[in-house]
């Protein structure tokens, strides 16, 4: 049958690898591709082709980028003395999109989660500290995720950086704008009311 001939099963499985997309999802796309235009899927494949070729880590923040530094460490007009730790490259796009940050970011690419294996060697922790004690920067915003590995990634960057001397802060966690006491769980609820503000 079609669907089971190895190059459908393997491109199908390639979709499933792609964070979000399940089974059913996976099967769609392919389809779509293999029904579509020739040109189509040779278009997608060299985008993704010359996408993964070009794109690489900053040396500087460990953000994606094509230049380097990228666009972001390069600008003279945001503040070199502030930065934002995120977890992974979509962090920092989404702090970007929010249109009011104008300091300078760093990628740890991942967090801490010794049940994985994923300690502070395996992240860029240490490229981290290196930009701190160059001695430039005044703040750090640690923007990891509320999950418990981004709560411990944050507790070790607060005792790391704090011991340089460095003020750090944390991302207020809380209800959104929109949102309903009663659709929040309880330890977004207990975010809330720990970093409430004074109005």
């Amino acid at each position: 049958m079609f669907n089971q001939a190895p190059p459908v099963e393997r491109l199908v499985e390639a979709f499933r690898r792609l964070p979000g997309i399940g089974k059913r999802t996976a099967e769609r796309l392919a389809l779509h591709l293999l029904s579509a235009p020739a040109e189509e899927a040779r278009a997608l494949s060299a985008a993704v082709r010359e996408a993964r070729d070009r794109i690489t880590t900053c040396g500087v923040c460990c953000n994606l980028t094509d230049v380097d530094p990228c666009a972001i460490c390069a600008d003279e007009r945001r503040d070199h003395s502030t930065l934002c730790v995120v977890e992974r490259p979509a962090g920092a796009l989404a702090i970007e999109k929010g249109g009011t940050y104008r300091g300078l970011y760093h990628v740890l690419h991942g967090a801490l989660s010794p049940m994985e294996g994923v300690g502070p060697s395996e992240l860029r922790i240490d490229r981290l500290l290196r930009r701190i004690e160059e001695g430039s920067i005044r703040e750090v915003i640690v923007a990891t995720n509320a999950t418990s590995e981004g709560e411990a990634t944050a507790l070790y960057l607060s005792r790391e950086i704090g011991a340089r001397g460095v003020a750090v802060t944390r991302i207020a966690h809380g209800v959104p704008m929109g949102g309903g006491l009663e659709f929040a769980d309880d330890a977004t609820l207990a975010h809330a009311l720990q970093g409430r503000t004074r109005l």
